[in-house]
């Protein structure tokens, strides 16, 4: 087995911000960044997205209405593609994920396949990539923006977005940053992934099935 060691990321550390204050600062510092890259990585196998259509229709049982509404964004998707080229800031997103797939999952890697086909970059590690840096519990949520600032975008045990941490220590934010590298670099394209694991799943059963 692969043996990656996340760096350590102390409770203490940081400022803690409330929801409406990480949208709004991640919008404007995300916005600003050129000629740099930024780096996500996802653990948590649920969560309770806010404000979509799409992920609405799955925790109603309607994946068929589901899909449709998430190719509905397409275009937005690869607008924001062509402008991360612009600015020369790609954004690299890293999905651990454990089998078998929750249904979350199993709809999120339908949207992150959609991402990567209009041109976002995106990679997989299985969940035993990660175990040698979970002996204290799982993974947090993190990204690195443009190597300036670290969050640590935190959950309510249902999966509800509750804000973040702010981490702007330079050497918290390197280490990290550097692990996330390490499992972009070890991590299958997410494309050839589903092809092998998602495409064939029949839809996922829900609370409302």
């Amino acid at each position: 087995m692969l043996d990656l060691r996340a760096p350590a990321l102390l409770a203490g550390q940081g400022e803690r911000l409330v929801r409406e204050v990480y949208k709004r600062e991640f919008r404007e510092r995300d916005a600003a960044i050129h000629d740099r890259a930024s780096w996500k990585l996802e653990r948590r196998q649920h969560f309770e997205e806010q404000g979509s259509p799409s992920r609405d229709a799955l925790s109603r049982g309607d994946w068929a209405e589901s899909l449709r509404l998430m190719e509905e964004r397409r275009e937005n998707i690869r607008a924001a593609a062509r402008e991360d080229e612009r600015r020369n800031s790609v954004f690299h997103r890293v999905r651990v994920v454990e089998q078998p797939l929750t249904p979350y999952l199993q709809w999120e890697l339908n949207s992150l396949r959609q991402q990567a086909e209009c041109g976002m970059r995106v990679r997989v590690v299985g969940a035993g990539v990660v175990t040698p840096s979970e002996g204290d519990g799982p993974l947090p949520e993190l990204v690195v923006l443009g190597g300036d600032v670290l969050y640590e975008v935190l959950y309510t045990e249902s999966g509800v977005p509750d804000g973040a941490i702010r981490h702007t220590d330079p050497e918290v934010i390197g280490g990290w940053e550097s692990y996330i590298k390490e499992l972009y670099r070890v991590g299958e394209d997410v494309m050839s992934y589903f092809d092998r694991e998602v495409a064939h799943l029949p839809p996922p059963k829900t609370k409302a099935d």
